[in-house]
């Protein structure tokens, strides 16, 4: 069956193309042109047909377990989240736990939620819900006295409970401290996991997405290993979008995993789904103190702190753990955040071969001598472009304690691009959403849609902006690329017949209306999987 998408324009996963259109033929791209034979012609009114985005950083099965459990990410506010958590905890008094997540540190005063406000709603079972960079956690009473966290508990080595005056845990716990109530919480019934998974993959193929790179097949913050629910859909035919696995590195292991993750990749790869990348965490985040620095975290005053965040794995082993995966054919996929984090991960890459394109994620913080060394390694830069503007959680919770040199050093894109790194873009999804045009318009404007001229608001570094077409080949051909798929991403003659249609042309409108765009219909193989 052929079929012709016309009265648009084309974006060809490297260069915008006006008035062109799109000719496929059983799932395979023919070429551009208005195909006078076809059986099925798709008038896209004035939009455009580009390739399927690709998100090269996501959690699937989790985000769609939190929009099928509690889900908080659509909500902003203290007392919002206090009423969403009332209704949900009414509405199912039979779950022995409450979870779910999306709430924003930035919601509460230094970005700590409290025990004491889950108390008064649910008091007779635990609560744990993940906040939305999946970091840290909020819990009640309950959760901390089943797992037995009192003020005597010392905080682990890689993370620490949020305490009151007399070093009593109040109810967040960052990083390892969720452990102590991860450990207790019931696994997930399968058919739970496959519910999630199927409204996660609607849910992505809804914003055009026809293919992504799972950062964590395994288990991590209180959500159980994802594998087996990725080889059911892929065996049932369930799955409908091309999937990379990310195995999931222990940190708490060393080299002794090795080939437990060669048993998985094989055991993990059948139709659409490939386990061929392995992730490993080098850091935390920011904004509570646990991304890996070069130079101390600053006080609410701007003086020095004697804290440099966590490296989880040490500088040496990572170095290690990284060359043994390398030598055996893993990608390797890594969350780094910190300039330290960044400059750990970039050493231990040196020397990796290329043709893995192997790649690092988040990318918050990178100090200017190690920005070039993206290009001369041949490692990508996985953005997240959506976090580069000024949230409220960027300037009450993060500038602060980075300090103005370091401040200026976040979210360098344009500095990337200059050098030549080759870039990827994800949305980390459900840490933000997965709508790849929020980010694309974020790395455009350096602001969120809709925030231009609101006061305080102006835009986060605008000289590190990138362009229209930079932006849009990243999540495009760019995370394609990494995921090892050079048939896709682009609209090649030849290439798979993964595309999504848009409501109008991004290209011809002003910058600041990229983020009004909406998805009209996103196609895997020649048929679509999503129309609106």
């Amino acid at each position: 069956m052929i079929t012709t998408f016309v009265n648009g324009s084309v974006f060809d996963g490297r260069r915008h193309l006006p008035g062109e259109s799109v000719v496929i033929e059983d799932g395979v791209v023919l070429g551009l042109g208005r195909g006078e034979d076809a059986d099925l012609v798709v008038d896209i009114a004035g939009g455009l047909v580009a390739p399927g985005f690709v998100d090269a950083h996501v959690h699937v099965v989790q985000g769609g377990l939190e929009r099928i459990r509690c889900d908080l990410s659509d909500v902003e506010t203290r007392a919002g989240y206090l009423a969403r958590i009332a209704e949900y905890a009414a509405s199912h008094p039979e779950l022995p736990w409450i979870l779910g997540g999306g709430w924003s540190m930035a919601a509460f005063p230094g970005g700590t939620a409290q025990a004491s406000d889950l108390d008064a709603l649910v008091a007779d079972r635990p609560v744990f819900l993940v906040n939305r960079d999946h970091h840290g956690a909020w819990v009640n009473s309950r959760a901390l006295d089943l797992a037995g966290v009192d003020r005597a508990t010392a905080d682990p080595d890689d993370g620490h409970f949020d305490r009151d005056a007399d070093g009593r845990p109040t109810g967040t716990l960052h990083e390892g401290a969720m452990a102590a109530v991860t450990r207790l919480i019931p696994a997930t019934d399968p058919d739970e996991f496959y519910r999630g998974f199927l409204e996660g993959q609607r849910h992505l193929h809804s914003f055009g997405v026809t293919g992504w790179q799972d950062a964590i097949l395994g288990t991590y913050a209180g959500i159980d290993d994802p594998s087996a629910t990725y080889l059911r859909a892929a065996e049932s035919g369930d799955l409908t979008a091309d999937v990379v696995g990310a195995l999931w590195w222990e940190r708490e292991r060393g080299l002794e995993q090795v080939p437990e993750l060669i048993a998985r990749r094989a055991a993990l790869t059948h139709g659409r789904l490939r386990a061929t990348s392995v992730k490993i965490m080098q850091d935390g985040i920011a904004e509570n103190g646990t991304a890996a620095m070069l130079t101390p975290y600053l006080d609410r005053c701007g003086h020095a702190t004697a804290n440099l965040g966590h490296s989880f794995i040490s500088a040496q082993a990572l170095r290690q753990y990284v060359a043994a995966l390398d030598a055996e054919g893993f990608q390797v996929h890594v969350h780094a955040i910190g300039d330290r984090g960044v400059r750990e991960t970039l050493d231990a890459l040196t020397g990796t071969r290329r043709e893995l394109r192997h790649h690092v994620a988040h990318l918050q913080v990178i100090h200017p001598d190690d920005v070039p060394r993206f290009a001369a390694l041949g490692v990508t830069a996985n953005l997240q472009a959506l976090w580069a503007c000024k949230d409220d959680q960027m300037v009450d919770l993060t500038i602060p304690v980075l300090g103005p040199e370091r401040s200026g050093w976040q979210y360098p894109f344009a500095d990337l691009v200059r050098a030549g790194a080759a870039l990827a873009m994800g949305s980390d999804w459900p840490v933000s959403s997965p709508d790849p045009l929020a980010a694309i318009h974020v790395a455009v404007n350096r602001t969120a849609y809709g925030a231009e001229g609101i006061e305080g608001s102006d835009p986060l570094l605008p000289a590190q902006a990138i362009d229209l077409t930079t932006a849009f080949a990243a999540y495009t051909s760019g995370s394609a690329r990494i995921n090892h798929r050079d048939q896709s991403g682009v609209l090649d003659p030849g290439t798979v017949a993964d595309l999504v249609v848009l409501d109008r042309d991004p290209f011809a409108g002003e910058v600041q209306e990229i983020g009004a765009t909406r998805v009209v219909s996103t196609w895997v193989d020649g048929e679509p999987v999503y129309v609106s």
